[in-house]
């Protein structure tokens, strides 16, 4: 291994392995809090730089990152910035803007004006204790005024879309004035980085901002033209070959050299190209599809490592230094966090609205770790400050999830959750019964279609069948901005397609979600929802299929649920219901009432009696249970019937009877047949993994099934010998 490391190349893959599996490591537990990727990143490239590494372990850190390798780091991480710029400016698409102009600039100027003033006014301060006295005060000033207006755009965007804002008033003017910031934070970037490279006073600069915006004119009215051309030939043969990748990446480098040789660095030549892409034709997703999980995964955390091996937290050693970085984070905070809240407020937006847009707005990231960079590579920053700065990154991007979720609850837009309006308080009759499908995989669908025509009545208009499909949260950030994730599942409008042969009138309801189990419950309660009907769920780490999701589902559902193991489903004409006469039955048995009655169904209830001594009051409780569903009546019934068998093993008596042609067996989640709910443990759950037959495992939620009642029929109990029953006995 020591030999390995002398070797520039392995060097590097090792470094690299280390890098990527410290930021999806890191990643993990980030997600679990609700903090965003990048979040991970900044910390991993913290934890493997000599603020932890080095400092834990000195000959590993000196081992595996030497400076010797420090060139090779950096050049992969500047092609990795480089292509992640030319993403961010793909994602500028001009119809951000569309309808919220006036409300958008007027909260974007504010969102920069203040924090710069407030940047220039902090710059009077530092400039004496964290600057070199070679620099120029007019050059530091200037980076710390765009080091304090910086908003991430690509992270606020997730971040939205996580929280489902995206789609929102709200969030719809925070990611237009994000837009508006990042390309007003590239511009002023530029025109700085031209001033502190001018070594020949200000006639160099102004020859440089000549440059530059000759440049930019020349690549909005030559290179935009001939990259519509290019995007129409992708839209007609719906193909982007290698040649043209090749094509469009070669002018992405140029683009970079070009700005880097006028002297406005290469990250805007990027940029740039990026946002003179047309969004029309197919070429700007294609580009994006075939590009952001290399960069995203490979290129950045380079990046990431690369800046965590440049922080030095061991710099901030003193009370002072600490004081000037909680210093520089409320001045951080005060200016983009107010600025963007009262000038939303000034455009007639309420005081909640206008603080949820402020907490937006000032989440930094990733965009102000490349302003850093770039700072601390011309010698303006130094590595104090730079520290410093670095840290106001990190904290103000980790407070933007719980304080939008303290401005801006889920309370406040629960009703836009589902995209339908909630159900009217009074309007729903006592008979209605309300399902929730939700559609996870295609293969379920044809099976949930066969059940809900069997529950739910196509003739009564009160009746309400909705179909929820749950979409994870995107990868790439792409995703969020080209195309309205909530309307692209490819499964509600298969499911719906295939209802419509029976008649059936399915919503269908889909968003991002990255806690199903949460949203499924809310959901159901919003829609007053009698049954949540899921699919099979097998968790990755256990055996137990009634874990994970399933699990979360049964236990905090306000419902009934129902869980659909499909075999083969297609029409439901012959049920069986194993009925122990426990309390957990009865909403099974109100199931079991419902096919008989709206389906047809030919309906066996089975009795398991384990030893003959307990077979009179297994049979009185289950006879009382019977008829306090079906009433009293229940014995004219021709298509119920009743079967009593006597076997030592319950769920092994269930398996065999299943075996007689039964379309469904009906099952109350229970001990009784190892169907106990349980997160982690391991269950036999031999009915699950044996039965020939669809069945449909149900937990009940009190006694709230939501199935009409038999009218006089719920406070009755019948004696045994004044209503004997049709049972069919046999040994087990």
């Amino acid at each position: 291994m020591h030999n390995l490391l002398h070797n520039p190349v392995m060097l590097f893959i090792v470094q690299t392995v280390l890098i990527i599996s410290a930021a999806r490591t890191i990643s993990l537990l980030a997600r679990k809090i609700g903090q965003p990727m990048v979040i991970a990143e900044i910390l991993a490239g913290i934890a493997l730089g000599p603020s932890l590494l080095g400092v834990l372990a000195p000959g590993p850190f000196a081992e595996l990152f030497p400076n010797s390798s420090m060139p090779l780091l950096h050049i992969f991480s500047q092609v990795g910035l480089i292509f992640f710029m030319f993403l961010i400016g793909l994602e500028m698409d001009p119809k951000l803007l569309t309808g919220r102009g006036r409300s958008s600039v007027i909260i974007s100027l504010s969102s920069i004006f203040v924090p710069f003033s407030l940047g220039g006014m902090l710059a009077l301060y530092f400039y004496p204790r964290l600057s070199d006295p070679s620099v120029p005060f007019s050059s530091f000033t200037l980076f710390m005024g765009v080091a304090m207006s910086i908003t991430a755009f690509p992270v606020l965007a997730r971040i939205m879309a996580e929280r489902r804002l995206m789609h929102t008033r709200v969030g719809a003017i925070a990611i237009a004035c994000a837009a508006v910031d990042d390309v007003s934070a590239w511009c002023m970037l530029a025109f700085i980085v031209c001033i502190v490279r001018s070594n020949n006073g200000m006639g160099s600069a102004v020859w440089t901002t000549f440059f530059a915006l000759s440049y930019i004119l020349g690549m909005i009215l030559v290179m935009r033209p001939f990259l519509k051309r290019v995007s129409a030939r992708i839209a007609n043969t719906s193909a982007l070959s290698q040649n043209l990748v090749a094509v469009v990446f070669g002018l992405l480098l140029i683009s970079s050299l070009i700005t880097e040789a006028i002297g406005i660095h290469a990250l805007f030549g990027a940029f740039l190209f990026g946002a003179v892409m047309p969004r029309s034709g197919g070429l700007t997703k294609a580009l994006a599809e075939k590009l952001e999980d290399f960069v995203v995964v490979f290129l950045l955390p380079l990046f990431f490592a690369y800046s965590g091996l440049r922080t030095q937290i061991n710099l901030l050693g003193s009370w002072e230094s600490w004081g000037y970085c909680v210093l520089i984070i409320v001045c951080a905070c005060v200016g983009k966090f107010g600025g963007s809240a009262l000038a939303a407020r000034l455009t007639g937006m309420r005081w909640r609205d206008a603080c949820a847009i402020g907490v937006l707005m000032n989440t930094r990231g990733l965009v102000e770790l490349i302003v850093l960079n770039i700072g601390l590579d011309l010698h303006v920053l130094s590595p104090a400050l730079f520290t410093i700065l670095v840290v106001m990154a990190l904290v103000t991007t980790f407070m933007t999830t719980p304080l939008i979720n303290a401005f801006y609850p889920q309370s406040e837009f629960e009703s836009e959750l589902a995209g339908y309006p909630q159900p009217v308080e009074t309007g729903k009759a006592s008979h209605a019964f309300t399902m929730l499908m939700c559609v996870s995989h295609a293969n379920t669908g044809p099976a949930m279609v066969a059940l809900a025509k069997a529950l739910v009545s196509k003739h009564d208009a009160e009746n309400q069948l909705y179909a929820l499909h749950l979409i994870p949260p995107p990868e790439r950030t792409s995703s969020y901005l080209t195309e309205d994730q909530s309307k692209s599942s490819p499964l509600i409008p298969m499911l719906v397609e295939g209802s419509g042969a029976e008649g059936l009138r399915i919503q269908p309801l889909s968003f991002i979600s990255n806690a199903p189990d949460e949203d499924i419950c809310q959901v159901a309660r919003l829609k007053k929802a009698d049954l949540i009907l899921l699919g099979m769920h097998k968790p990755v780490f256990t055996q137990a299929l009634l874990g994970g999701i399933v699990y979360k589902v049964m236990q905090h559902a306000s419902s009934d649920v129902g869980v659909l193991i499909d075999r083969g489903l297609l029409s439901v004409k012959r049920v069986l219901f194993p009925f122990s006469g426990a309390p957990q039955d009865i909403a099974t048995l109100r199931l079991a009432r419902r096919l008989a009655e709206l389906a047809g169904v030919r309906l066996t209830l089975l009795q398991v009696i384990q030893a003959p001594e307990r077979e009179g009051s297994v049979r009185i409780r289950s006879m009382n249970s019977i008829a306090e569903v079906f009433g009293t009546d229940y014995k004219q019934r021709e298509r119920v019937n009743l079967k009593v068998i006597q076997h030592a093993d319950p769920p092994e008596a269930v398996i065999d009877e299943a075996r007689n042609n039964y379309d469904l067996v009906l099952l109350s989640v229970g001990q009784e047949w190892g169907l106990q709910e349980s997160r982690f443990s391991l269950h036999q759950e031999q009915i699950i993994q044996r039965c020939t037959s669809s069945l449909l495992l149900v937990r009940q939620f009190g006694d709230a099934a939501g199935i009409e009642e038999p009218a006089g029929a719920s406070a009755k109990m019948v004696e045994p010998e004044r209503a004997p029953l049709h049972s069919a006995t046999g040994a087990g």
